[in-house]
């Protein structure tokens, strides 16, 4: 028979609370840490629309996708907390988001070389109602400042930025002219974060689109999966399932991405010369 004498309950209530403080003390042990840190950029199928039907998001978190305690996400507030699907929730707030290929990505790191967390993942991703173009992610622009600040506020007590993953490009399908213009504004921006971030040497992992709200989808992927830079690396999305939209990435989809992403960085990170995923999707 289960007791129910006031010193039940006070001792029910004091191994709640410590369970609770053991929990926050793990979560700020993690954030006090120096972290390895990523910044997630790029529009709608990098802030992640995996679950998302009818501007709602199902709450499905596949395994890949669970938290991990070594694994941080950078608030707009720019505080660290534990990671959690969406990451992109309160960044690109515009929108519904769902999961994306980040929490996939950490977690597949970490399975790979435990020895790198914790991991800091850096939410900049916008896509918003209609999409951002590259364009929007010029040095100056919102887009560009933002992810910028975000990106300095992240070193803040301890830690060092590991790389970027970048996955846009749908919004430039549309026209001609800033598919054409693709490849130039990419490497522009690439070359302008490292140098406002003082780091000439940035890994970044980019993604060729799978899809793209315009007749111009074959141009821009050309233009990804053709980049050569030092320290970037593209894999390639184009396969993958998506929503029934026909442009978004579905949450299996963003599952297989994050494992292409993770595999692709750990190679880059022992690579000095510039290559392409050619791993089926």
């Amino acid at each position: 028979m289960v007791s129910n004498s006031p010193n039940s309950q006070q001792l029910k209530t004091m191994l709640a609370f410590l369970c609770l403080v053991l929990h926050l003390v793990s979560a700020y042990g993690s954030a006090s840490k120096a972290k390895n840190i990523i910044i997630l950029a790029g529009q709608s199928n990098m802030s992640g629309r995996g679950g998302v039907q009818n501007n709602t998001w199902d709450g499905v978190v596949p395994l890949q996708s669970k938290p991990n305690r070594s694994i941080l996400r950078l608030t707009a507030n720019l505080t660290w907390v534990e990671a959690r699907e969406p990451l992109h929730k309160d960044i690109d707030f515009q929108v519904t988001c769902g999961v994306g290929p980040g929490m996939v990505f950490a977690n597949r790191m970490l399975q790979r070389d435990p020895s790198l967390g914790p991991l800091g993942l850096v939410p900049c991703a916008v896509g918003g109602p209609i999409g951002t173009k590259i364009s929007e992610w010029g040095r100056g622009t919102f887009l560009y400042k933002q992810l910028v600040r975000r990106a300095k506020a992240s070193r803040v007590g301890g830690g060092s930025i590991r790389g970027l993953l970048w996955y846009q490009g749908e919004s430039d399908t549309v026209s001609e002219m800033d598919a054409k213009m693709y490849k130039r504004r990419l490497l522009n921006l690439f070359n302008n974060l490292r140098s406002d971030l003082g780091s000439p040497s940035l890994p970044i992992v980019l993604v060729a689109i799978a899809s793209g709200n315009g007749p111009y989808v074959e141009t821009v992927r050309k233009a990804q999966l053709g980049f050569k830079l030092q320290k970037v690396r593209c894999v390639d999305a184009k396969g993958l399932p998506l929503l029934k939209d026909k442009r978004h990435l579905s949450t299996p989809a963003q599952v297989r991405l994050g494992r292409k992403l993770a595999d692709a960085f750990l190679v880059q990170e022992h690579s000095a010369s510039p290559s392409k995923d050619t791993s089926s999707p």
